[in-house]
């Protein structure tokens, strides 16, 4: 038990508002067929996640203050410049979440709920006064409302279990949109603060300083942040799949706007932590915890604000998807490579240097993941400037259909399209 908690802190940057808003998105527009883009997010979000945990246990620093150490002054501010502009990112998604969840929940109009946010997160944030173990047991306890919340939905909507089984294994990208949603889909799990917030929560636990207290350390960490991201994944999965079900129950909204709140408050709380430890790694500036949070949530308030005065629920979303996407994708790159330039580049760890093993799967985690990286960042570029076209839905079913468009019928319309509107706009108030 006393591993415990690291993980569940983490696993709530997979659970913030930019990941169900684009669940339900995804959901909505292609059922259960993206799933599969979830689980492997999560599982390369469980190897890197656990890499960020070993460096802090082995070394007994984060990955701050090994950058910190590292790198020269430019370069040194510069990612701490990024890593800040992540943080912020990241807080702006879960200040409009729980803005919505206000809205959905007692009318509040959505610019009303960004000026309450930052109030509710302080008055959390001063449990911490009570121990850590107190705020991890109210973190743990807001995910569970969380998974209570989906989980009845889906025993109340009961989606059909080979459809979600094949849509988990089986990859496929069809339909107008596939690809943008499959985007925001990986682009949400991504959290370049998480690697410094996770490498730094294991240093609050007591680690005997021995080659078998540290790999001992290293696999229960490994085994709890397993968990937790499971606990993650099926709660994603409770999403997309009651999204992607054609009958909700008149409750949804209701079930919805809890669980949204406790997503936004929740992820805020990681969030400010995450950025106290990248202030004091990168700048060994310490501040208090209500200043710090206060700080962040007053700079992620103010676009979020004018968004939402200006451009209504629909401005506030598109933000969402900006913040969350475009934003902190670009900044994970680096991150990433703080970590591997340790574990690869560097002797500070001897006995990891001296076994192959570990060496051996952070090359090919190396291999595997900069490729990935290069592509969804391609990818995005793509969608970003790509022109847009005219789409003609194509009924499978009728065999004439695919036979007038193969001989360039291109002004026939097809009167049965695969696109749910009364799903598409369901977490976006009115």
């Amino acid at each position: 038990m006393d591993h415990v908690g690291p993980g569940f802190l983490v696993s709530l940057a997979y659970l913030d508002p930019g990941n169900l808003e684009t669940d339900l998105q995804a959901g909505a527009n292609h059922r259960f067929e993206l799933l599969w883009v979830i689980l492997i997010g999560l599982v390369f979000a469980l190897i890197i996640q656990s890499l960020a945990a070993n460096l802090g246990v082995t070394t007994g620093k984060h990955l701050a203050e090994h950058c910190k150490a590292e790198y020269p002054e430019f370069v040194k501010y510069c990612l701490w410049l990024l890593a800040e502009v992540a943080v912020i990112a990241a807080d702006i998604p879960e200040v409009i979440g729980t803005a919505f969840a206000l809205n959905i929940l007692f009318h509040i109009p959505v610019w009303g709920g960004v000026l309450i946010t930052g109030l509710s997160t302080l008055m959390l944030l001063g449990l911490q006064r009570y121990g850590v173990r107190k705020l991890e047991l109210l973190i743990a306890v807001l995910v569970f409302i969380m998974a209570g919340c989906y989980f009845a939905e889906l025993s109340y909507v009961k989606p059909p279990a080979s459809q979600v089984i094949r849509g988990l294994f089986i990859p496929k990208l069809k339909g107008q949109g596939a690809t943008g949603d499959a985007i925001a889909l990986l682009g949400a799990l991504i959290m370049p603060h998480n690697l410094f917030l996770h490498s730094a929560l294991v240093l609050s636990r007591k680690t005997t300083p021995s080659v078998k207290g540290i790999n001992s350390a290293c696999k229960y960490f490994l085994l709890e942040s397993g968990f937790a991201l499971f606990v993650a994944l099926l709660i994603n999965i409770a999403v997309i799949s009651v999204s992607g079900t054609n009958v909700l129950g008149g409750s949804s909204r209701i079930v919805y706007g809890i669980s949204l709140l406790a997503s936004g408050q929740s992820s805020t709380i990681t969030g400010t932590y995450a950025g106290q430890y990248v202030m004091q790694g990168f700048l060994d500036l310490r501040m208090k915890t209500w200043l710090r949070n206060l700080m962040t949530r007053c700079i992620a308030i103010v676009p979020s604000l004018i968004v939402s005065i200006i451009g209504g629920s629909a401005g506030s979303g598109r933000l969402i998807v900006i913040a969350s996407i475009i934003i902190i994708s670009w900044i994970l790159g680096l991150c990433i490579i703080g970590i591997n330039i340790y574990y690869l580049s560097t002797g500070f760890v001897d006995w990891l240097i001296h076994n192959s093993l570990p060496v051996v799967g952070n090359v090919f985690v190396g291999i595997i993941v900069f490729p990935i990286m290069a592509i969804y960042i391609l990818s995005v570029i793509y969608l970003m400037f790509r022109k847009d076209r005219t789409v003609t839905f194509i009924d499978m079913s009728v065999e004439s259909n695919q036979i007038e468009m193969e001989k360039g019928a291109e002004e026939r319309t097809i009167d049965h399209a695969p696109y749910r509107e009364d799903l598409a706009d369901i977490p976006l108030p009115q």
